[in-house]
């Protein structure tokens, strides 16, 4: 039998890892053919079938789970091995993944990363931003980005930011020639922005005011899927929105836009930077957090 090489076996983890050739390719920058060649080059090494293959799903035999069992522990051990030779060298090199949401990316962009890079030269950061909640470890994400109540339990988070207020927004021209809504219930004789997540279903517009907590189905007939359009249709005079007042702050200082139910968006948890728990931290990652703490202390 062949001794196959590492990179033959962090090829097939990988695959293991997301039951995707696809989305393996991806995390590890080559092409899906060049994968699929070196896991056939792999089997054919060791001669053995280490992968159920269709063409709609991966999955492994049990051949290629006794070998992922026995390797995963090996090849997190030579992470931390090479990461360790990182430190000794004085500064963090490698990649460092980040999954964010939109607003967390922007954040991360005006405060943390420009320092970071500026810092850590050796590191490479790969920043994606999308709308909705994946699996980091799956995605082969070294950390992600969102709101604190949504973190998965089982992931260590790191709050930054401060708190968040979602607030309801309109044009002073469309607020002219309408009653002001002054509890949540008005919003019915209102025309609404509504929002569709990620997930395809609609947000539903929370509120609360002294322990009473209502949340509704916003009427109207516009539905947009971004909060950048949202507020831009909101100053446009098309409706009330309820977005981040991240989103809408240089709207509201310029005076396109003005809040309604001010008393009715209390602040919630904001922001949090989450990791897996039971893996070992690489050294980029303890970098960008300890600089994000930094920041963050700093505000």
């Amino acid at each position: 039998m062949m001794r196959p090489s590492l990179n033959d076996l962090a090829a097939f983890a990988a695959v293991a890892s997301h039951q995707s050739f696809h989305r393996a390719a991806d995390v590890m920058g080559v092409s899906r053919s060049a994968l699929s060649h070196a896991i056939i080059g792999l089997e054919a090494k060791l001669d053995v079938r280490l992968f159920n293959r269709t063409t709609r799903s991966v999955s492994l035999t049990q051949a290629g789970a006794r070998l992922l069992a026995r390797l995963d522990p090996v090849l997190q051990d030579l992470d931390q091995a090479l990461d360790t030779l990182s430190e000794e060298r004085g500064t963090p090199s490698g990649t460092l993944r980040i999954n964010a949401n939109k607003s967390g990316a922007r954040i991360l962009l005006e405060e943390v990363v420009p320092r970071f890079m500026d810092l850590y030269p050796d590191v490479e950061l790969d920043l994606v931003s999308e709308g909705r909640l994946v699996d980091i470890v799956e995605q082969g994400f070294d950390a992600g980005i969102r709101l604190l109540e949504t973190v998965p339990k089982d992931m260590v988070a790191v709050k930054f930011g401060g708190d968040v207020r979602f607030i309801a927004v309109a044009a002073p021209s469309y607020l002219e020639s309408r009653a002001r809504p002054d509890t949540p219930d008005d919003l019915f004789t209102h025309c609404c922005i509504r929002q569709r997540l990620p997930s395809g279903k609609r947000y539903r517009w929370e509120f609360s005011k002294r322990g009473a907590e209502v949340a509704i189905d916003a009427p109207g007939n516009l539905t947009l899927d971004d909060n950048d359009l949202l507020v831009q249709a909101a100053a446009d005079g098309r409706g009330i929105a309820y977005v981040p007042e991240y989103f809408a702050r240089p709207f509201l200082a310029s005076g396109q836009l003005a809040t309604v139910l001010d008393d009715w968006c209390p602040p919630t948890p904001g922001l949090a930077l989450y990791y897996p728990r039971s893996r070992h931290v690489p050294s980029p990652l303890r970098a960008f957090i300890d600089l994000l703490r930094e920041v963050d202390r700093a505000r």
